[in-house]
């Protein structure tokens, strides 16, 4: 593909003559253009939701879901599926980044693998793709070779696959099962993807992942039950929120939640249900849905 053709690569006669702007300026041009985004995201919520759902049979199948990426795009599915971890309590290699580079890629620039689409199928071989997995491509232009090496992988292992992009009609497209077209138009400086197309991807990750966390049950109203306490932030979170949910005062919320190990979830079923640590966790077996799991224990 002519990337002189891409959108994201032409200029943008809002941005011209930026050099000769004074810095206010130019802060408002870059506000102004970011402020696009959100509209641009919303104009793709249909294809965000089929992803979305997509995401949600292939957990429950006890399948894994991999971000593939080159550059900004690796590194921002690595900023999505590293944070799920601490915030929802997900095991590790369930939500699977991979950057063209490899990890030396996340500190620097590694350049030219974005180009080689067969270290794409070494990576992915090496984390034993197989049919139950999903694999997602992300992409500004939508064409990156090694983001079409690793969907043509996954469709030859039997993967149901997916592209995020900030152009309309991606090359790569007949390789996804879903195409999440997220047009972001030309950047403040031409072809700086890690702006406006970059802050789309962001945005389009943080809706899929959150909202598949919220269907797993790890949120309960709008506070994340599922929270791993590794810090004094985190204790601290977990506290106020057993506070919320269950009208307790904060000593007890505290004794409470070392009492069921810093499991929250656990500590609000035993403080609304009234039954016993032992009784709870094995309905959290069977039931990690809190909102079920109060209504199967009469609380």
């Amino acid at each position: 593909m002519n990337e002189n053709r891409l959108i994201t690569e032409m200029r943008n006669p809002k941005s011209q003559g930026i050099d000769n702007k004074s810095i206010g300026e130019i802060l408002r041009i870059i506000n102004e253009e970011d402020a696009l985004v959100a509209l641009a995201v919303r104009e793709a919520l249909p294809q965000i939701e089929k992803l979305a759902q997509m995401c949600l049979e292939t957990l429950k199948s006890d399948g894994r879901v991999f971000y593939v990426g080159a550059g900004t795009s690796g590194r921002i599915a690595f900023i999505d599926a590293v944070e799920l971890v601490p915030t929802y309590g997900l095991p590790e290699g369930v939500f699977v980044p991979i950057i063209a580079g490899g990890l030396e890629a996340l500190r620097r620039s590694v350049e030219g693998v974005e180009d080689l689409a067969e270290e794409a199928k070494k990576d992915l071989s090496n984390h034993n793709l197989c049919s139950k997995d999903l694999v997602i491509g992300i992409a500004a232009s939508g064409s990156t070779p090694y983001v079409g090496g690793a969907l043509t992988y996954a469709r030859q292992v039997g993967c149901k696959t997916a592209l995020i992009c900030n152009v309309d009609k991606p090359s790569l497209a007949h390789l996804a099962d879903v195409v999440v077209c997220v047009v972001t138009g030309p950047e403040v400086i031409a072809g700086s993807t890690r702006m406006k197309a970059g802050t789309a991807q962001k945005m389009v990750l943080n809706m899929l992942s959150t909202t598949v966390m919220i269907k797993l049950g790890k949120v309960y109203d709008n506070l994340m039950v599922d929270v791993l306490v590794l810090n004094e932030k985190l204790r601290s979170r977990a506290v106020n929120i057993v506070m919320q949910l269950t009208n307790v005062d904060e000593e007890t919320a505290k004794i409470t939640l070392e009492r069921a190990n810093h499991n929250v979830k656990l500590a609000i079923l035993h403080l609304v249900s009234k039954k016993s640590l032992e009784e709870c966790q094995k309905i959290l077996n069977v039931e990690p849905n809190l909102r079920n799991a109060i209504t199967m224990l009469g609380g």
